[in-house]
C-alpha cells in the first residue's frame, strides 16, 4: 500500500435531535465531496416517511442471528426501550471499499469506535455535532408532535441516555477535539463541507 491513499470514513454523531440527519443529507447533496454512503442495519420499526434501504435496512433478529454467524457484523448495538429492545448494526455487505471512495457515516461514539478498530484509525473522521440542550429538547418534542402515535416516554429515555452517552468523558477518550455547533443550521454545514474538502485534499 505504500504511496497509495486509501479512503476515508466521515463519522457524524451527536445526541438526538442536534440535527446531524439534516446535515447528513445535506452533505450528501454536495456532489463535489463525492461521498459514498454506508445503509446500517436496524431492528427497530420503521418510522413515518422513512423508507427501507435509504435511513436503514429496516430487518428482524433472524436476519441479524444469520450475518453473525456469518462473521460479517461489524458492530452491534442494542437499546432497551419501552417497546422492547431495538438493535442497530454496520454489516461488512460489500458497502465500503477504502481502496475505491470516501464514505460518510451516521451513528454513535461507541460506533465510530467499534469502526475505527475494524478499519484503522487513520481511515476514520469524527464529525461530532452539538447542540445546547434546551433547543435539542424543543426540537425532539416538535418532531416527536408530528408522528401519528407521539412517543413521548421514548423520546425522555433518548435525551437522558445521550447525556451518559456523549459525556465529556467519553468524548475525550474516543479522542474527539473537533465539535461542531448547529445553532444556525447554514453556518455549521459549510463549516464541515469545508473540513471534509480539507481532508481529502490531504
Amino acid at each position: 500500500m505504500h504511496g497509495y491513499k486509501m479512503g476515508k470514513i466521515f463519522y457524524i454523531m451527536g445526541k438526538s435531535s442536534s440535527g446531524k440527519d439534516t446535515i447528513y443529507k445535506s452533505i450528501i447533496e454536495h456532489s463535489d465531496l463525492n461521498l459514498k454512503t454506508v445503509v446500517l442495519y436496524t431492528t427497530r420499526p420503521i418510522r413515518d416517511g422513512e423508507i427501507h434501504g435509504v435511513e436503514y435496512f429496516f430487518t428482524n433478529e433472524e436476519t441479524l442471528e444469520q450475518i453473525r454467524q456469518s462473521g460479517n457484523l461489524i458492530e452491534l448495538r442494542g437499546y432497551d426501550t419501552i417497546h422492547g429492545v431495538w438493535k442497530y448494526f454496520t454489516v461488512n455487505d460489500n458497502q465500503i471499499n477504502l481502496a475505491a471512495s470516501n464514505y460518510i457515516i451516521i451513528g454513535t461514539l461507541v460506533s465510530y469506535q467499534k469502526l475505527k478498530d475494524y478499519f484503522g484509525e487513520q481511515h476514520l473522521v469524527p464529525v461530532y455535532i452539538e447542540v445546547d440542550d434546551g433547543i435539542r429538547l424543543q426540537r425532539a418534542l416538535d418532531r416527536e408532535r408530528a408522528q401519528d402515535v407521539p412517543k413521548y416516554a421514548e423520546l425522555c429515555r433518548r435525551f437522558l441516555a445521550d447525556d451518559q452517552d456523549f459525556s465529556e468523558e467519553n468524548l475525550i477518550k474516543a479522542g474527539i477535539t473537533q465539535r461542531f455547533n448547529n445553532k444556525d443550521l447554514k453556518s455549521c454545514l459549510e463549516q464541515i463541507v469545508s473540513y471534509i474538502k480539507a481532508d481529502c485534499d490531504h
